[in-house]
């Protein structure tokens, strides 16, 4: 079986920035495995700017952030792993990993999951009424739209008002679709105010306080949802064919169920907590890279 000093697990701006810090700080046997065919993350679909002022000094898009640390990361050592899923971690500080060469072990001393979060679906919500197309979370519009360049509907409802949330009002907007309103159940929008600004303000679209999505109506696609406002309890029908959903994101720590609380496992960037500037998550995870190799050296 093949070994390895540190085993990181995600090669978005976490599991890349530990990785760097990690070999800067002299860890010669580094693996840094992906499921996916690139390293990245989420941030090639995320084509807005705002990212890398701490990191970089400079305003970057999501893909050109993502490009800054995979040639950091180009110039270290570290064996980087792409298409290679790790589908379980031992107690016994074994990795079963499966790649296009089939199923395979890989021992470490130490771990760190920086395989970042997922959203939350309509399904985990209180919502009552049917489950038609035209659906989406924040995170699958994005992808649709800036990857696969799929046009999702013309009338659209955001349920959430996050970075995310207020993010995809203004990239729907830019696409020539109607935002009909973001809805939010609070009595502010939930993410950063540069946010707020540039996307909400900037494009004069409608926000819906103290307001939650009740009802979603429609058989084949959706035609529209009942809005519940929460102070007055008064009820209203919204006509719409696309509902997109931005209404959190929950830490992807799968791979450490029963485990405990080891002192060899390590959770970086969205896997540790849901940060809202990549910059932060990517800070934090230097921070873990450089403190492993010198606890290793005690």
């Amino acid at each position: 079986m093949k070994r390895c000093e540190l085993l990181i697990v995600g090669a978005g701006v976490a599991g890349m920035a530990a990785a760097v810090a990690a070999w800067d700080s002299g860890c010669r046997n580094l693996v840094l495995a992906d499921r996916a065919d690139r390293s990245g993350g989420i941030l090639p679909q995320c084509i807005h700017e705002g990212f890398g002022l701490s990191a970089f000094g400079a305003e970057l898009t999501g893909p050109d952030y993502a490009d800054r640390w995979a040639a950091a990361l180009k110039r270290t050592g570290v064996q980087l792993l792409l298409n290679t899923e790790v589908l379980s971690v031992t107690e016994t500080k074994t990795a079963i990993l499966s790649s296009r060469e089939g199923l395979g072990e890989l021992g470490f001393e130490r771990l760190i999951l920086a395989t970042g979060c997922r959203e939350r679906a309509v399904g985990s919500l209180p919502i009552a009424g049917t489950r038609p197309a035209g659906i989406f979370t924040a995170g699958q519009a994005q992808a649709l739209i800036n990857l696969r360049h799929q046009s999702l509907g013309r009338n659209i409802l955001i349920l959430g008002s996050g970075d995310l949330g207020m993010i995809m009002a203004r990239r729907f907007t830019l696409e020539g679709k109607r935002v009909i309103a973001v809805v939010e159940q609070n009595d502010h929008y939930g993410g950063m105010a540069r946010n707020h600004h540039r996307c909400i303000e900037q494009y004069h679209i409608p926000m819906l306080y103290r307001s939650t999505v009740s009802e979603i109506h429609g058989v084949g696609r959706i035609c529209g949802v009942t809005l519940t406002q929460l102070d007055s309890g008064r009820r209203e029908y919204i006509s719409c064919d696309t509902l997109i959903t931005a209404v959190g994101l929950i830490p992807e720590r799968e791979l450490a169920r029963g485990l405990g609380d080891p002192d060899w496992l390590y959770l970086a960037g969205n896997c540790h907590r849901i940060h809202q500037v990549a910059d932060s998550a990517a800070a934090e995870a230097e921070a873990i890279g450089k403190r492993i190799m010198q606890e290793g050296q005690r």
